[in-house]
């Protein structure tokens, strides 16, 4: 089981929000790609990027990049280049989501390092974007994330929620070809309230997708909490529980990789 140290960015700083809300915003690093080298020295084998201005569309997409000209590196947002300066700093591999609009935007941030995507309000807004990119991309490197509030998936850095069901999702992405996914409990997250395993566990078993634990890990009994569903667990993010302490991740690392 792979223990992801998430690293939130907003107007290029590392920040957690509480239950997603932009309002409810702690600053926990100003230089993330110093966090980033931080996680790694750690032993953390991924790195869970988010781009919380893409996710709550507070900047337009910038669309396909020609090159990775310093210069094209210096014209887009100030969250993409920081998911290319921590490639630049790191050598393990990164998992970004956030503001994935398009394949021009998939195909950009695999450009200036992402190893894997994933997709959000997409998925629900335009499901057949996730079957093309699948296609074009590989289905190691497409991941799908599905954020539930009360069971019901929300779009657009949860400010929105649809009548679809998180589950019935699942179960729609596994036929289009996904093969992982990132499902986070809403009410959770940021709050070290506890990973809702009974409903992770549940929608990897009814969809068949690996999934990886998001929202509310707080210490170590999480951790072993999930380690007990092993077959159903492919990882777990971790926030607010390693950026305040409450979670020592050196034994967590160790505790994961256990599993």
């Amino acid at each position: 089981m792979i223990l992801y140290p998430a690293i939130d960015l907003r107007q290029g700083r590392c920040v957690r929000l509480k239950q997603g809300d932009p309002n409810a915003e702690t600053v926990f690093a100003e230089d993330p790609v110093a966090m980033a080298r931080h996680w790694a020295a750690l032993g953390a084998e991924w790195l869970h990027v988010v781009n919380l201005d893409g996710a709550l569309a507070e900047h337009a997409s910038p669309g396909a990049i020609a090159s990775l000209h310093p210069d094209t590196i210096a014209a887009l947002p100030i969250n993409l280049r920081r998911l290319h300066a921590i490639n630049q700093a790191v050598e393990i591999p990164v998992q970004f989501g956030g503001g994935m609009r398009g394949l021009q935007d998939i195909e950009m941030a695999l450009k200036l390092g992402a190893s894997r995507i994933v997709l959000g309000t997409v998925a629900v807004k335009k499901p057949l974007i996730v079957k093309e990119a699948l296609a074009r991309f590989g289905r190691e490197r497409i991941v799908v994330g599905i954020d539930a509030r009360d069971g019901w998936v929300a779009t657009h850095g949860w400010t929105e929620t649809s009548g679809i069901d998180a589950v019935a999702l699942a179960q729609e992405m596994a036929e289009a070809g996904v093969i992982r996914t990132v499902y986070t409990d809403i009410s959770r997250d940021g709050m070290l309230s506890g990973v809702n395993v009974s409903s992770t566990v549940e929608l990897g078993k009814r969809s068949g997708l690996k999934v990886i634990a998001s929202g509310g890990v707080r210490d170590l009994a999480d951790i072993e909490a999930l380690m007990q569903h092993g077959d159903d667990i492919d990882g777990v993010i971790s926030g607010q529980a390693i950026y305040t302490g409450t979670m020592d991740f050196s034994q967590a690392l160790q505790l994961a990789a256990a599993a």
